[in-house]
């Protein structure tokens, strides 16, 4: 899965740790996610919505 955090968190001046931090979540899921190494769980998924406050399909795409 394709994500849009990296540029999201670079248009608001968010380091990975203050990032990981909103999300209770430790930097290393951050990176992971960022590098598509992970796909987070769904409700990690809404979370990140959240805080970027747009919706889900907005940050995470499919692979094609």
């Amino acid at each position: 899965m394709k994500n849009r955090i990296k540029d999201l968190r670079a248009e608001r001046n968010w380091s990975q740790q203050a990032l990981a931090e909103q999300l209770n979540v430790s930097r290393q899921t951050i990176i992971a996610i960022e590098k598509g190494k992970y796909d987070p769980s769904l409700p990690l998924a809404f979370g990140i919505a959240r805080v970027f406050e747009l919706p889900i399909e907005a940050i995470f795409t499919p692979e094609d």
